[in-house]
């Protein structure tokens, strides 16, 4: 994530503030100019009050407009869900991020009014009325707001024995199986992605079953980056999608703050200086940022008694797959239809 300045008086302001807290000034996001403006500038999104948006839309747009982002959810919960809605806004906020995100990248970021057939839409439920399973199907991700509270969201974690997990977490990686269809089934990639994540044709039902009755496979760390990931290789995929996303968001973030990484002192002798720049050259010099950051972001969280900032081991294997997505991300892709 950038950082962000007041367009009046250049006070430090934050992705999701609708005011300077310094001068005052009324402020929006401009998808358009990637960056907050004078909320004059456009007419604030239909979803500024029930999910505490703070884009704009064209000043000409009618007051019932959504932006763009909120635009892609098609099903929320009704106005008479009080806790839903809570859950709603927090959820949404995490998707303005994701789609920020995927703006940067110069990923296409294509909706269900564009291609109604295989553009991208999420379902946004709540299960305190019935089931609601979390997961992706033909550009429809469908995600349990209950993951938006803070202790459900722990007790699953613990109960899947996660190191890793929150609401942009899920969005990331359920997204990612979309892009799966826009970066490498569409485009006829399908035998490149086999190489390295396995062979996609394999019964996903019957995949999953296996994965939750049992451990997961002895050595998995050596070739993947998370156990789940080792479910079905369009899991595999989700989850490096999601985990590149994941770095190269902290990496921006690091460098929008001066964040830099000078090695730890003597006598340890490897060389982990880390200065993360806005946009790397490639992806070596990605890792190379990022494996430094990580050491000392972990040293600081056991510093406060919390676990690892960052839980994960990155395998060669692993690398070879994140290099695959950032190959396909940098090629700044048309969008094709389904």
């Amino acid at each position: 994530m950038h950082s962000f300045a007041c367009p009046h008086c250049s006070a430090l302001v934050f992705f999701e503030n609708t005011a300077c807290l310094a001068c005052g000034t009324e402020l929006g996001y401009s998808r358009a100019e990637h960056r907050l403006v004078r909320a004059d500038s456009g007419r604030r999104c239909a979803n500024a009050q029930i999910a505490e948006c703070n884009w704009l839309v064209d000043i000409a747009a009618g007051p019932d407009t959504l932006c763009d982002c909120c635009a892609l959810t098609r099903t929320r919960p009704s106005d008479a869900d009080l806790k839903g809605l809570t859950e709603f806004a927090a959820t949404e906020a995490a998707k303005r991020r994701l789609v920020h995100q995927l703006d940067d990248l110069g990923l296409p970021v294509v909706g269900r009014a564009v291609d109604p057939v295989g553009g991208l839409a999420f379902d946004l439920l709540s299960s305190a009325y019935a089931p609601v399973v979390t997961g992706h199907a033909g550009g429809v991700v469908t995600l349990d707001l209950a993951e938006g509270d803070d202790g459900h969201r722990e007790r699953m974690r613990v109960e899947l024995a996660e190191p890793y997990r929150t609401v942009l977490g899920h969005l990331r990686h359920e997204t990612g199986h979309w892009y799966w269809e826009v970066l490498v089934d569409r485009p006829g990639r399908a035998e490149q992605f086999r190489e390295l994540f396995g062979d996609e044709r394999a019964d996903y039902s019957e995949a999953l079953a296996r994965h939750y009755a049992g451990p997961p496979p002895e050595g998995w760390a050596d070739e993947y980056v998370s156990t789940y990931a080792t479910a079905h290789p369009w899991e595999d995929w989700a989850e490096t999608f999601a985990h590149y996303l994941h770095i190269r968001d902290t990496a921006q973030t690091a460098a929008a703050y001066g964040v830099t990484v000078g090695g730890p002192s003597a006598p340890v002798r490897a060389d982990l200086h880390a200065t993360p720049v806005d946009q790397p050259s490639g992806f070596a010099e990605i890792i190379d940022t990022w494996l430094p950051l990580t050491y000392a972001l972990n040293a600081l969280n056991r510093s406060m008694g919390f676990g690892d900032f960052y839980p994960f081991v990155l395998a060669p294997a692993v690398l070879d797959k994140l290099r695959f997505v950032h190959d396909l991300v940098v090629a700044r892709p048309e969008y094709v239809p389904a």
